[in-house]
């Protein structure tokens, strides 16, 4: 099945408390509410300009947002009220397991934290100029992200200490990161072109893809027992169980607009939806639903 978002270009996208998917609009500074079934709510930023790419919920009944280029991570809630925090290039974000909101700072190369009560914290991460990006929950009350340039796989602890490891390919650029359903966390190598995993002893393995130039990006724990991933290179949508089996799906694509020959989908993120559906965000103007079966 397949949304069209006349409001924009999705870019993120998430499950929230209330039961709906939020998702970001990256190019218009919106976001945006859909119920399954039903047209979507847009929200508008203000200002609008600051590309909001990442979403996700937090412990406080919100969803929580980064806009990189605008310099803020963001909080919304059901009814559209917005609050802003600065960061430096805020890029990854996630609850922790402490009820705090941990982002990424890409330009800065630091981990940060807003505490329940507002509080604010920062973390440097070396290598510097290693470019964090994504940023997920780890089974160990840590929290897990990825250096997109500094080809390593970073944990900060809720103390504040970070680990990096570095990563066995080079050029690697490992972007999504996800819990497992094995808690290990899996991540996505849109440089090399292959699924990763590492374990909480910093265990590595890395899964090439039939496509090395697919592209992968963002990834998610699906409620098969797998995890899907977006092919921002080929339209498509992968599978990979936790031996390291990928499967790939197309994505739905209405008709060519006019005056073109194709429709590129360019999928970002995705997540599990309040129907169990894998539901993708297309920065070509649409949300995508499959169904969580067994690739094929």
């Amino acid at each position: 099945m397949l949304t069209m978002i006349d409001a924009g270009a999705p870019y993120g996208i998430a499950t929230g408390p209330d039961g709906a998917l939020w998702f970001t609009l990256v190019h218009q500074g919106r976001i945006g509410r859909l119920e399954p079934g039903r047209a979507p709510e847009i929200h508008q930023l203000d200002p609008a300009d600051g590309q909001p790419t990442v979403i996700t919920p937090g412990p406080d009944g919100a969803m929580w947002f980064t806009e990189g280029k605008g310099g803020r991570v963001g909080r919304i809630t059901a009814d559209g009220r917005v609050t802003a925090y600065a960061a430096d290039s805020p890029f990854g974000i996630a609850a922790g397991p402490d009820g705090a909101m941990w982002f990424t700072e890409m330009r800065s190369g630091r981990v940060g934290r807003i505490a329940p009560d507002g509080g604010r914290s920062a973390f440097e991460v070396s290598p510097a100029g290693g470019m964090p990006a994504f940023i997920a929950p780890g089974p160990d009350d840590a929290l897990w992200f990825t250096l997109n340039q500094g080809n390593a796989i970073g944990r900060v602890s809720l103390a504040g200490e970070v680990t990096v490891h570095p990563l066995p390919t080079e050029g690697a650029a490992p972007v999504g990161i996800t819990r497992g359903p094995d808690d290990a966390l899996w991540f996505v190598e849109i440089g090399a072109g292959q699924i990763g995993r590492i374990d909480t002893t910093g265990k590595i393995d890395e899964y090439p893809l039939p496509d090395r130039a697919a592209r992968p990006h963002a990834i998610v724990a699906g409620p098969d027992g797998a995890l899907w991933f977006t092919l921002w290179g080929t339209g498509r949508v992968g599978r990979v169980t936790v031996d390291g089996a990928i499967g790939e799906f197309p994505l739905p694509a209405p008709a060519p607009r006019a005056g073109t020959e194709s429709w590129k989908a360019e999928p970002h993120g995705l997540a599990v939806g309040p129907d169990g559906a894998i539901w993708v965000a297309l920065e070509a103007g649409a949300l995508a639903r499959l169904d969580a079966g067994p690739a094929s």
